[in-house]
C-alpha cells in the first residue's frame, strides 16, 4: 500500500497592499492550507481570497489562529487568562469557518500559530484550552499538533482527532520544541538541506534534533512557513525528496 503524508503551509499572511509570501505558487506544491484569520496577519479580503485558492485547487483549508499581535506577526508571547484563550480561539476559528463556506468548502483542520503555538507545545493546560475551544465550535475538527510536545499530550487527552506535525524549515531542541528564533540556525534557510533532512525523519519516524538526537513519533503532516524567503524551493524540495522515498503527497 502507498504510504501517504501531508504537505501543509501558513499562508494568508499579508495585510492590505501589503504582501507577504507567493501563497498562489504555494497552493500548486502543498496539499493543506493553514489559513491567518486576521489577528496575527491577514484581513477580509487576504482572508476570502486565499481561501478561494485553496478551495479551487483542492487543498485541504485550515484555520491558523494566532495572537492579536498584528506589529509582532504573532511571535510575541502574551499571557490570557482561559476565557480569553477560548474566546480568541472561536472567534478566529468563526471567521474561517465563515470564509470556507464562502469558498464553497469546509474548514478541515486547525493548526495554532507563533508563539501561541509555541507556549501552547510547553504548557498542556494552555494547549488544551485552546483545543477544547475548536473542539467545542467546530465537533471533530483535525488539530495539527507539534509532535511530541504537551500539545500533542493536550489533543491525546481530550480524545480528538489530530495530526502529527514536523517542520521542514525550523531546527528542534532536545525536547521536541522548536529552537528559539533568535538563535542561530533556527530557521532553516537552505533549500538543499531541508528535502534530505525531512525525508530522513519520516524515513526514521523521528523528529532528528539540531543536536543530533531521534525522538521517535508518528509523522502525519510536514510545515513550512510560508513567508519564508525560500519557501517555494523548500517546498518544493521536500516534495521531491518525499516522493523520491515512495510517498504520496495528499491532504488530510
Amino acid at each position: 500500500m502507498t504510504r501517504t503524508i501531508d504537505l501543509n503551509a501558513d499562508m494568508g499572511e499579508s495585510f492590505g497592499l501589503w504582501v507577504m509570501g507567493n501563497d498562489a505558487a504555494l497552493l500548486d506544491i502543498v496539499t493543506s492550507a493553514n489559513i491567518a484569520c486576521g489577528f496575527h496577519a491577514g484581513d477580509a479580503d487576504v482572508m476570502a481570497r486565499t481561501f478561494r485558492m485553496a478551495q479551487d485547487k483542492g487543498v485541504g483549508l485550515g484555520a491558523h489562529p494566532g495572537f492579536a499581535d498584528t506589529q509582532g506577526f504573532g511571535r510575541r508571547r502574551i499571557a490570557l487568562s482561559a476565557e480569553e484563550l477560548t474566546n480568541l480561539i472561536t472567534y478566529q476559528l468563526g471567521a474561517a469557518q465563515a470564509m470556507a463556506r464562502a469558498a464553497g468548502g469546509e474548514v478541515r483542520h486547525l493548526k495554532l500559530h507563533g508563539a501561541l503555538a509555541n507556549m501552547a507545545s510547553e504548557d498542556i493546560d494552555m494547549a488544551r484550552t485552546c483545543y477544547a475551544a475548536a473542539e467545542k465550535t467546530q465537533p471533530g475538527i483535525v488539530v495539527m499538533t507539534l509532535a511530541g510536545t504537551a500539545q500533542q499530550a493536550a489533543a491525546e487527552d481530550l480524545g480528538l482527532t489530530f495530526a502529527n506535525e514536523i517542520f521542514a524549515d525550523r531546527a528542534y531542541n532536545d525536547d521536541a520544541t522548536l529552537v528559539d528564533r533568535k538563535l542561530p540556525g533556527a530557521v532553516i534557510h537552505d533549500a538543499a538541506l531541508a528535502g534530505p533532512r525531512i525525508a530522513d525523519m519520516v524515513r526514521e519516524g523521528a523528529i532528528i534534533t539540531a543536536n543530533g538526537k531521534r525522538i521517535p513519533t508518528r509523522i502525519d503532516t510536514i510545515c513550512l512557513h510560508g513567508d519564508t524567503p525560500e519557501a517555494i524551493e523548500i517546498a518544493k524540495s521536500v516534495r521531491d525528496a518525499l516522493t523520491a522515498d515512495g510517498l504520496t503527497l495528499a491532504k488530510l
